[in-house]
């Protein structure tokens, strides 16, 4: 538990330091804020104008210091494209990327464990090589062709699917499935690592010598001893989730949160693109830590360990 409360008591020094990060590095960007707003066509006097209003003249020490002072208090301040504060904006496209991204986590868990504990079970049969191979494609494919693809098959030819934008339930079918790819493809190997190593072991060779059924040993026995690694590399797919997100809600035109820091990068606005990058991080982190405290209550050689 003590590790545990450390890796928590740090989490305020990483966001600093990944908002320090996150701040030059959106600066370092190409282009002026002022200028893509004002209009190429503007004069230089209009633009150095809206540059004063929005703070841009500043130094960027002084620039991060009013972004941060303000960050600690939850507000991120403006958006320099419409005005609009960027908790609105965020809260506002907030709810389509919760859905669209716990049903790609639940695909993933559905379809990654499932498949992982089917491939250790059958180890070396055909049925693992053809799970395992298909993983291997999973995690290779890009997934704005598996997007494109599905679009072209799906609603261009066989008008099963909506193309675009959300609505029913039948607009979350082709984002969840691709976005969903690479997290299931990443559960089932890890799933199937796990277990296979579990199987190994000698009490597991001694609950089948008492004749256990090979269901019972794999869900009593094996699974809970292989939970471990299996909750960690779920937690570190809410990374690819995010960052997956990213390209499909690009493709499908679906207004979440990634689509919004896809148009907020296009104008240079720098206050949204921070604000959904430290909650993006936020989030991960904080998943980790779930996962960190879930494995330690459920392993207890890390319980001593910590």
């Amino acid at each position: 538990m003590m590790g545990f409360l450390r890796r928590a008591a740090a989490l305020p020094l990483i966001m600093l330091g990944v908002s320090v990060a996150v701040f030059v590095a959106i600066h370092a960007l190409p282009g002026d804020p002022a200028r893509l707003l004002a209009g190429q066509q503007a004069p230089e006097a209009v633009v150095a104008a809206l540059r004063h209003r929005l703070g841009l003249d500043l130094p960027l020490p002084a620039q991060y210091g009013r972004f941060l002072l303000h960050a600690l208090h939850g507000d991120f301040g403006l958006s320099l494209r419409n005005g609009v504060p960027v908790a609105t904006l965020v809260l506002g496209r907030l709810p389509y990327s919760l859905a669209l991204g716990g049903l790609a986590y639940m695909l993933a868990l559905l379809v990654g464990i499932p498949g992982g504990i089917v491939a250790a079970a059958r180890a070396g049969s055909w049925a693992d090589h053809l799970l395992t191979g298909l993983t291997l494609i999973g995690a290779s494919l890009a997934g704005f062709w598996v997007a494109l693809l599905g679009m072209e098959v799906f609603a261009v030819r066989l008008h099963w699917l909506p193309l675009m934008g959300a609505g029913g339930w039948r607009h979350y079918v082709m984002p969840a499935c691709v976005l969903a790819l690479l997290p299931a493809a990443l559960i089932l190997r890890m799933t199937r690592a796990g277990l296979v190593t579990v199987l190994r072991q000698d009490y597991i060779r001694t609950a089948r010598a008492k004749g256990l059924s090979p269901r019972r040993v794999m869900l009593r026995h094996a699974l809970p001893n292989a939970l471990a690694p299996i909750i960690a590399v779920s937690a570190l797919n809410i990374g690819s989730l995010i960052s997956g997100a990213v390209v499909t809600e690009t493709v499908f035109d679906w207004p979440g949160v990634a689509r919004l820091l896809v148009d907020s990068v296009r104008y240079r606005d720098y206050p949204v693109i921070q604000g959904i990058t430290l909650l993006s991080v936020l989030g991960v982190l904080l998943a980790t830590l779930a996962a960190d405290a879930a494995i330690a209550l459920l392993d207890p050689r890390q319980r001593r360990m910590s």
